[in-house]
């Protein structure tokens, strides 16, 4: 499948957000994650299954002042 993850693409045979997550290796971080600009929680990644063409963003918090 092919998908945007923060402006890039990539081909996954990931079905869901948190399968794509630990696909990207983004599994044992903290992360914010975000579908076709709507804000997914953390409880809700591995039912919330991904379409093709669907624009995913992945942030991590950042620390500093």
């Amino acid at each position: 499948m092919q998908i945007v993850v923060n402006d890039e693409a990539h081909e996954v045979s990931a079905k869901t957000l948190a399968a794509l997550i630990d696909e990207l290796g983004y599994g044992g971080a903290r992360v914010a994650t975000a579908i076709d600009g709507s804000f997914v929680p953390v409880p809700y990644r591995a039912r919330t299954v991904l379409r093709d063409g669907a624009r995913i963003e992945i942030v991590a918090p950042m620390q500093g002042g």
